[in-house]
């Protein structure tokens, strides 16, 4: 067994040591350490759930005090960054706006996305929000105030959810999102939608190549699709036919359940999770083949960066890293057999005869493919999210169906999770988790119908509200760093200052 060197840590598959970057620029191990010990504890674990960020230094407290000592700002307990401070007071005190006729429309996935419209005045680049619904319905809104230009699209108008109006809240007083519009009936798919991925790439010359993938969960009768949704050319939204059906293609029709996709517009390749593993899939030709076979359900993917790895999430709480690059041919085309040992608390758990027994037999997990056991992590119950961070390449937020939400550096798995962010609430929902652009807070929805917002680098939880009556499940975030949220109970929209 290699030793620990300081500074280094052990790729068992390189079979070398490799410098050790440290954790994300202001987070803290130690934390991580005794959140997991305080964790075992109830009574301090309910503490913790319970506390929220209060608005203690409002923004303009904030100005005056980087105008008297610069960036660095100095208080009671220790010294804080202006720029992280104020964009927490901010996080900290949202506006939100529900709007009327989006009821069930937008609580399976949601994708922020720019299109080209044709107008009468000519083409136009505007913001767009593509919405997938657990009953199948596909639909487009105009987010970008250029929809008044179409007669044939119905407008959505915003009504203010958070703050209550009857408040006082200056601070928080702005200028309403406005109107968004989408067409006048949504494309039905052959079953429940259950992924929405957009794919952009610009080029020299400013050419942008943009494609959005849409994955159906699929049914009893048949298994389920993977579509491509063509962006690049302009939508003509006079059209009397819906411009999604004109620009929308079957790539591929799988007999098994698809749970989840990714894909980027690097390669003409997409991976999907599925019931009995994860597969790649030719856009060009609709051929899957097989990265993984495993018994368990893939619940949540994300490709990894460089486009060579996959890291899975499965149903069992299984986190594994595959590696999708393509095999050469004179190897025997037969997958690798791996098992991978459970870790040990699940098998200390408390358990009837009969779960005992079958717990005996199944103290591993079997998988199939090029699998790197040494990237392996397990989470306590079924994996419902994973998100790779950009900005910091070697880190990822892991979320399962038991309320945990984790932070994980790849390079140090068998040391656990490098944060965690406590009091979300999750049994046995598929809830999205939603990273802004810069990578410093991370929200979502539970199912006690509250939306929790937490620094990525403290884990500190920065906002909790409940302003949705119907639990939200689908998140993202657009370039202006809006945050739009989908629920069955309709379609939110959340700003700041």
């Amino acid at each position: 067994m290699p030793t620990d060197l300081p500074g280094l840590y052990y790729d068992p598959e390189k079979n070398r040591y490799f410098p050790l970057k440290g954790p994300i620029p202001g987070s803290s191990r130690a934390r991580s350490a005794s959140s997991s010990a305080s964790s075992q504890d109830p009574v301090s674990k309910s503490i913790q759930v319970s506390t929220c960020r209060k608005p203690g230094r409002r923004p303009t407290k904030l100005l005056q005090a980087r105008e008297l000592s610069g960036n660095v700002i100095a208080s009671g307990k220790g010294k804080f960054n202006f720029q992280e401070e104020y964009q927490k007071a901010q996080v900290c005190q949202p506006m939100v706006w529900k709007y009327e006729g989006t009821d069930r429309i937008a609580d399976a996935a949601l994708e922020s996305i720019q299109v080209n419209l044709q107008t009468p005045e000519g083409q136009t680049e505007t913001e767009a929000l593509l919405t997938g619904g657990v009953n199948g319905s596909l639909c487009l809104f105009e987010t970008g105030k250029v929809g008044h230009r179409f007669n044939n699209w119905i407008k959505c108008i915003p009504d203010c959810v958070r703050p209550p109006t009857s408040e006082d809240q200056p601070e928080c007083s702005m200028k309403a999102p406005g109107y968004i519009w989408r067409s006048t009936a949504a494309l039905q798919m052959s079953s429940n939608i259950s992924s929405i991925t957009n794919s952009s790439r610009t080029f020299d010359g400013g050419f942008r190549f943009q494609n959005a993938m849409i994955t159906t969960l699929g049914s009893e009768t048949y298994g389920g699709s993977v579509y491509l949704l063509n962006l690049m050319e302009p939508l003509n939204l006079d059209q009397s036919l819906d411009p999604l059906r004109q620009r929308l293609y079957k790539i591929a029709l799988l007999k098994c359940t698809i749970w989840t996709g990714d894909y980027n517009s690097d390669s003409r390749r997409a991976v999907i999770g599925t019931n009995m593993g994860a597969a790649l899939v030719n856009l060009e030709t609709g051929v899957p083949s097989w990265v993984c076979q495993c018994k368990s359900d893939v619940l949540s993917l994300q490709l990894g960066h460089s486009g060579n790895t996959v890291i899975c999430g499965l149903r069992n709480g299984a986190i594994v890293t595959v590696d999708i690059r393509e095999r050469k041919r004179e190897f025997s085309d037969r997958f690798t057999k791996h098992r991978i040992p459970y870790p040990s608390h699940r098998n200390s758990e408390p358990q009837s005869r009969a779960s005992a027994a079958r717990k005996y037999n199944n103290k591993w997990l079997e998988l199939k493919g090029k699998i790197y056991p040494s990237r392996t992590v397990f989470m306590p119950s079924s994996i419902s999210c994973l998100v790779s961070l950009r900005l910091y390449d070697q880190y990822f937020l892991g979320g399962s169906m038991d309320g945990l939400i984790n932070l994980y550096d790849h390079r140090l798995l068998k040391r656990g999770p490098v944060q965690s962010y406590e009091g979300h609430v999750n049994t046995h929902s598929h809830i999205q988790l939603g990273v802004d652009s810069s990578e410093r807070f991370v929200l979502s929805g539970g199912e006690d119908k509250y939306t929790r917002i937490w620094s990525i680098k403290s884990g500190e939880l920065l906002f909790k509200n409940k302003f949705s009556d119907a639990v939200p499940t689908a998140v993202c975030w657009n370039r202006y760093n809006e945050s739009w949220l989908g629920s069955q109970g309709g379609l939110f929209c959340m700003r700041w200052s």
